[in-house]
């Protein structure tokens, strides 16, 4: 089973976090105020930050030990990141946009790849048009097409979905829990909201300050509130 071990530690100024996390297959939400440390965790989980202490331990493939002086660059770490911004390149269409994720997949065969992806997502429609004519929901989905081109071991989603309508988010989350269970890998998702978690959550982080305070099964999420 693809479980992600991760220990980690930096200082940045007078801010620390210190965490330790174990995420097996399935999706573990981050939860928190802001500047607890949410967003901190997944940009040292990708790679984007270096840990001052720590490792980073996917399926028994080592990404980062501070110790032994190991560090895999972020584009060789095989993870998916769908950020706030999604990151979409504005001069590509949506097909193009897929099909530059599938590096392990030959030339001839992404655009049929891509296309059957963004067909899964449901907007197969929009392969030969570019970001600027998408709809914010569209633009989610083709994002999510993206990020899983490239068959990730591990899924790392910064609330993704927070700027979007109560009802894109409710069909986004079941499209994600959906996903989630047919890739079988590790998805830390991070989110502010309750609704959101309670659809999602297999696992609970609650962060406060860079500290983990409570961590276990959805029921944690019972008793909050909104």
């Amino acid at each position: 089973m693809a479980e992600l071990v991760a220990d980690l530690a930096i200082t940045r100024g007078e801010y620390t976090l210190a965490v330790t996390l174990r995420c097996p297959p399935g999706i573990t939400c981050i939860m928190g105020p802001s500047g607890a440390g949410k967003s901190t965790i997944l940009n040292l989980l990708a790679g984007l930050l270096a840990p001052d202490r720590g490792s980073v331990v996917l399926d028994g493939e080592v990404w980062f030990d501070r110790a032994k002086h190991i560090d895999v660059p972020v584009h060789h770490r095989r993870l998916a990141y769908v950020f706030q911004g999604l990151g979409l390149f504005p001069h590509m269409t949506a097909l193009r946009n897929v099909a530059y994720g599938m590096r392990d997949v030959p030339r001839a065969d992404r655009p049929a790849k891509a296309h059957a992806l963004l067909d899964r997502l449901g907007v197969g429609a929009l392969a030969h048009r570019k970001p600027v004519t998408f709809s914010g929901g569209e633009a989610q989905r083709v994002a999510l097409a993206r990020a899983l081109a490239c068959s990730p071991k591990l899924v790392l989603l910064d609330e993704p979905f927070s700027a979007l309508d109560r009802e894109l988010r409710t069909q986004l989350t079941a499209l994600v829990r959906e996903l989630a269970g047919e890739l079988a890998v590790p998805v830390i998702h991070v989110t502010h909201s309750l609704a959101e978690a309670r659809l999602l959550a297999d696992r609970v982080v609650q962060l406060e300050r860079g500290s983990i305070v409570a961590e276990g099964g959805p029921e944690l999420l019972l008793l909050a509130s909104d």
